[in-house]
């Protein structure tokens, strides 16, 4: 046996204990790329969702309504500063119809996600009572949870989104290399786009936080990361490579390393073995969608409906009007690698589960620059 190969099966030895990894064994095994190692990774990995949620996956169902965005970041191409994008504000209605018709094919939520659209997240306060009210209304009339990912938010909107029903809080770091952070999204205060995730958890939502590969980062980069995730507790972890594409200035960068993705897929199942890890359609489309659930993944995101005018983010238009983001063509991908659909009473139990824990345990103390802690 390798030094390698004995490192590897102690390490997984240990976290079938339930011992902690430190960080530099979470960069070792993120560093793994014979095929041998990672092939042990994923069965692992597979073992440890099978622990945890069975044979079950969930559907989110990806409602970008505003491409608009005051924000720089310099891996996305609805940048600011890309003038030669075509942009698009989708109306209550359309929103409220594209919902409907996600709930009525299955999806058990909603993903509202949109730039930082500064005729919503700084306008005026109708403005701002007129979106929380949409929001509102995409949940009564689904009857399903519903998540929104509009980057940062003033505490008050927060609160009155907490209060309109939204479940959950999605805002991406993409990295906790602040050096790295600063050079991805220029003008964007780090500790202030954190906070906000700190802010929704005191709120009772659920957070999902994410991370990009293939931008720089080194597998310490990518460890301290997982380390946050863990000691945050967040109840979704998320992991995409980065996508070159034009207009934007990290257009010519080689496109990462897809094995990178699915390992760090792996190792986050394996170090968080109880949350929510999304196996994207934005980045492969469906064609990519077995080898992430194979790595680990228990939730099918960023399924967008054919025909109504909606994008994706890293891939605008990937299997979108051909409906390869669509159920329909999901599902057989599941069967095909043992997996089922949920039911969406079951995926409630699930968010119901996990706020009761967040309620019981009291996970974080607070200090007033906002760097938590877990409570003795």
């Amino acid at each position: 046996m390798s030094a390698h190969t004995h490192r590897l099966t102690a390490l997984l030895a240990d976290m079938e204990q339930g011992m902690t990894l430190e960080k530099p064994d979470i960069a070792w095994m993120l560093g793994r790329r014979d095929l041998e190692d990672t092939a042990r990774l994923f069965a692992a990995a597979r073992s440890v969702r099978e622990r945890c949620f069975g044979s079950q996956v969930y559907f989110y169902g990806f409602l970008y309504f505003s491409t608009h965005c005051r924000n720089n970041c310099r891996f996305c191409r609805y940048r600011r500063a890309n003038t030669a994008l075509e942009r698009y504000r989708k109306t209550k209605e359309e929103i409220l119809s594209a919902a409907m018709e996600m709930a009525g094919a299955g999806v058990h939520l909603i993903d509202l996600t949109m730039g930082e659209d500064p005729d919503i997240v700084g306008g005026t306060q109708s403005q701002i009572r007129e979106w929380v009210e949409m929001i509102r209304s995409v949940g009564q009339h689904t009857h399903l949870p519903v998540m929104i990912s509009p980057g940062t938010l003033a505490n008050d909107v927060l609160a009155d989104l907490a209060r309109a029903g939204v479940i959950w809080y999605a805002c991406y770091q993409e990295t906790h290399n602040e050096k790295l952070y600063d050079s991805l999204r220029p003008g964007q205060d780090y500790q202030h786009r954190l906070s906000g995730k700190y802010r929704a958890r005191d709120l009772g939502l659920l957070v999902e936080e994410g991370i990009l590969t293939g931008v720089g980062e080194t597998a310490a980069d990518l460890a301290d990361s997982i380390d946050f995730m863990r000691r945050f507790a967040v109840d979704q972890a998320r992991v995409m490579r980065f996508v070159p594409q034009s207009g934007i200035p990290l257009a010519f960068t080689a496109s990462a390393d897809r094995e990178n993705e699915l390992v760090t897929i792996a190792v986050m199942r394996l170090v968080m073995p109880d949350v929510l890890i999304p196996a994207s359609l934005d980045v492969d489309g469906l064609a990519g969608l077995a080898e992430r659930l194979d790595a680990g993944a228990n939730v099918v995101t960023s399924i967008v409906p054919p025909l109504a005018g909606l994008a994706g983010v890293a891939n605008p238009v990937l299997d979108i009007a051909e409906a390869g983001r669509s159920l329909a063509k999901v599902v057989p991908v599941l069967h095909r690698c043992g997996l089922v659909p949920a039911a969406a009473e079951d995926y409630q139990a699930w968010v119901a589960n996990r706020q009761a824990l967040h309620r019981r345990t009291g996970f974080f103390c607070h200090t007033p620059d906002r760097k938590t802690v877990p409570c003795a």
